[in-house]
């Protein structure tokens, strides 16, 4: 896929994977959008790319509060800008606590508000033909056993938080067999990208971080799956890529019924329909109007 002259937005670009993948999609002469939650985290980014020549913006984006991911949305709906590529890329892994609107921290940052922020800028996706969703899961989704949806409204439990990023990197596969199905036009794929010595690991404790990072590749490794889901040609709608090659994903994440009840879930939490057929722009006068102009 040429992505010269494409319009790519990636969520918390301002670091690790999601620094490099912004950073090597603009060398290849991309308009990069980088959403995170700190124009001043970001500002090095955004600088790195303009001294090498390349084009990016940034976007406000906190993904644990879902009244922050519509405004968000609304603003680049607003913009009258195109989006050909969504890399959902931000994460965090051993936080505890609960967002803002009150789901498990990991579930609600790495499911639930992509799940928001995608949603509502699927009517710019469905104007791009060979627009793309990229989800940055994990294999440590095969850990997982399933979601349980009470859970998921209780604050993380365990000290490391490790089995609750489990089940949100589940989500985040399911979440891409869901919008395959639903929106065959666009080429959804999820993915583990290794198990990359980054920020997302920041809150898992010391002792615990210390040892996990000795096993871990670098961001650059990282990225190349990434890279590789949203530029390459000849992908699989709704699969799941690790090192650059499709492999299946655990039996739970094969399962069309959860991903049915994860998407009915998420969104009536999230306060949207859940018939596809009617999607995020009856919700959003700017969503309405990016999807008919011409």
């Amino acid at each position: 896929m040429n992505i010269s002259g494409k319009t790519i937005l990636v969520t918390g670009a301002n670091t690790g994977i999601g620094r490099i993948t912004a950073e090597e999609l603009a060398r290849r002469g991309a308009h990069v959008v980088l959403a995170a939650r700190s124009r001043e985290r970001t500002q090095p980014v955004l600088d790195a790319i303009a001294a090498a020549g390349g084009s990016a913006e940034f976007l406000e984006l906190d993904l644990g509060d879902l009244g922050a991911v519509r405004a968000s949305a609304e603003r680049y709906l607003q913009s009258g800008k195109p989006l050909h590529v969504l890399v959902n890329n931000a994460g965090q892994a051993g936080a505890r606590g609960l967002t803002k609107d009150g789901f498990e921290l990991a579930f609600g940052v790495n499911h639930l508000g992509h799940y928001l922020f995608t949603r509502l800028l699927l009517p710019l996706l469905e104007k791009e033909p060979g627009a793309r969703i990229v989800n940055v899961s994990s294999k440590s989704h095969y850990r997982a056993k399933g979601i349980d949806y009470e859970a998921v409204r209780r604050s993380t439990p365990n000290v490391t938080g490790l089995p609750e990023y489990e089940v949100s990197k589940l989500a985040n596969v399911l979440f891409t067999k869901e919008l395959a199905r639903r929106y065959p036009k666009i080429l959804s794929s999820s993915l583990h990208p290794g198990v990359v010595a980054s920020d997302a690991w920041r809150q898992v404790p010391w002792g615990v971080r210390h040892v996990m990072k000795l096993f871990m590749i670098s961001n650059e490794e990282g990225a190349r799956t990434t890279l590789h889901c949203a530029t390459a040609e000849g992908l699989t709608n709704g699969a799941y890529y690790d090192k650059c090659e499709a492999r299946r994903p655990s039996r739970f994440a094969d399962d069309e019924a959860a991903a049915r009840t994860l998407w009915d879930k998420s969104a009536e939490w999230v306060g949207l329909p859940r018939d596809s057929a009617r999607n995020s722009r009856e919700l959003s006068p700017a969503a309405s109007n990016a999807a008919s102009a011409t």
